[in-house]
């Protein structure tokens, strides 16, 4: 990304914050791509990937291990919450599960149960998109440490267009900085732009707006 191309995305961010009222909240801010070129119909052209961005998501991502007794005493001490191998069928309750999946960012998983946690949540889980995932890392062995994995899905944020030829990502909040939420903004687009099969050509627009604001194109 040149240096123009920065200084667009550093002036949209400015305006935003300078047009919007000050709200009794503190509002997100969120980029829009839209793209170009793909056959969303073809599972090969679809977009799926965990972006790192490094100034983190603008809110703390609440996480939960789904786990056996092996990873108790360690994800005790790092997780927002720990599921026990033998607490699974307390989630056959799909109400239960569904404020579940609601209310956590990422969940964990211990490998060596994967098959039982696929039984126990992937029904609720799977259609939400919440299924721990091996490409951001969520799939773990039955011994480690879960403290880097912990704070590396504090920056993690899933990219994704399967069904519509547009993404929408919050990728921080107005109290952040211009220059942290223009960082933010450029790693996702360069990110993007990697998992894309024409790289920049599938790229149609780029918005960006908060909470209660209009979309600002970047021009």
């Amino acid at each position: 990304m040149n240096d123009l191309e920065k200084a667009k995305i550093l002036d949209v961010i400015k305006k935003l914050k300078a047009d919007s009222p000050k709200r009794k909240f503190k509002q997100n801010l969120d980029v829009i791509v839209t793209l170009q070129g793909l056959n969303l119909k073809k599972p090969e052209e679809q977009v799926e990937f965990f972006a790192i961005l490094p100034h983190g998501r603008g809110k703390p991502a609440k996480i939960c291990a789904l786990i056996g007794p092996e990873l108790k005493e360690e994800a005790t001490k790092v997780c927002d919450k720990v599921i026990l191998q033998q607490e699974f069928s307390d989630y056959a309750d799909k109400k239960k599960a569904k404020k579940l999946a609601v209310e956590y960012d990422y969940f964990i998983a211990q490998a060596n149960i994967m098959g039982q946690i696929a039984g126990a949540f992937g029904k609720i889980f799977g259609p939400r998109g919440k299924m721990p995932n091996p490409k951001a890392g969520c799939v773990v062995p039955p011994k480690g440490a879960l403290k880097p994995l912990y704070d590396k899905l504090q920056k993690t944020l899933k990219v994704s267009a399967k069904t519509q030829l547009q993404m929408q990502c919050r990728i921080g909040n107005e109290e952040e900085t211009d220059a942290q939420l223009a960082e933010n903004v450029e790693s996702l687009l360069s990110q993007i732009i990697q998992h894309m099969p024409q790289h920049e050509n599938n790229l149609k627009a780029v918005y960006m707006k908060l909470t209660m604001s209009k979309p600002v194109k970047v021009e």
